[in-house]
């Protein structure tokens, strides 16, 4: 139970259905999940590691604000490694990839017809984790996740108010670039999906400044 209530946790803190500021309580969670407070006080140590809660002594627990490094640098290895995975898959060549691809970007546009941005990012997370293990690098998809906790934090709250249908689209460079075999599309495709967050911050710490901190200052040389 204690795992998969860490889970539950962490996606309510993600999606950002737990706002920055607000204070969780071990007895009302563990009512909540009908557990106990061992489990909970748990959980909360593990978010803390992760930086999505504060566990402030004598005050209490509370939801944590969006660290705008962290995203930045979570961008930045993102980018260097999906970069790499889908060259590799380029000049690979995987036909069944390229069906299973399709599939899902067809699932894709049917979220962003209905204007489901939760069921779309969960698909966008699935279409990059298919991308990893068919490049042999499912480990290193394992390894992105607690660094790009504050990036997926980002991304749920720019599918609110930015336009899915332009996020498809990236996803149908990536494939059409893989279809054909086309390494150097697939790389500049990649990185282009990728850097699009860093346009998208400063309109989303406008929209949401309470979300965030550490926004203040140029981004630090090489994320531009």
């Amino acid at each position: 139970m204690g795992r998969r209530l860490y889970h539950a946790l962490r996606e309510r803190l993600v999606t950002g259905e737990l706002v920055p500021g607000a204070r969780l309580s071990e007895t009302e969670m563990a009512s909540t999940y009908g557990v106990s407070r061992q489990p909970v006080r748990e959980a909360f140590i593990k978010l803390a590691e992760e930086r999505l809660l504060e566990i402030l002594p004598q005050r209490g627990t509370f939801v944590s604000q969006i660290d705008v490094p962290a995203v930045l640098s979570a961008r930045f290895v993102r980018e260097a490694v999906e970069a790499d995975i889908v060259k590799l898959l380029a000049e690979r060549g995987d036909g069944a990839l390229i069906v299973r691809l399709r599939q899902a970007l067809r699932e894709q546009a049917a979220a962003a017809d209905a204007e489901d941005p939760a069921r779309f990012l969960a698909l966008d997370e699935a279409f990059h984790r298919e991308l990893a293990t068919s490049g042999g690098q499912g480990a290193s998809w394992d390894i992105l996740q607690p660094l790009k906790t504050q990036m997926d934090r980002v991304r749920h709250l720019s599918a609110r108010s930015f336009p899915l249908p332009a996020l498809l689209a990236q996803h149908q460079a990536v494939v059409d670039a893989l279809e054909a075999r086309d390494a150097a599309a697939a790389d500049a495709a990649m990185r282009g999906h990728l850097r699009k967050i860093i346009g998208d911050l400063p309109q989303v710490i406008e929209a949401s400044p309470d979300y965030f901190r550490n926004a203040e200052g140029p981004n630090p040389e090489g994320y531009a």
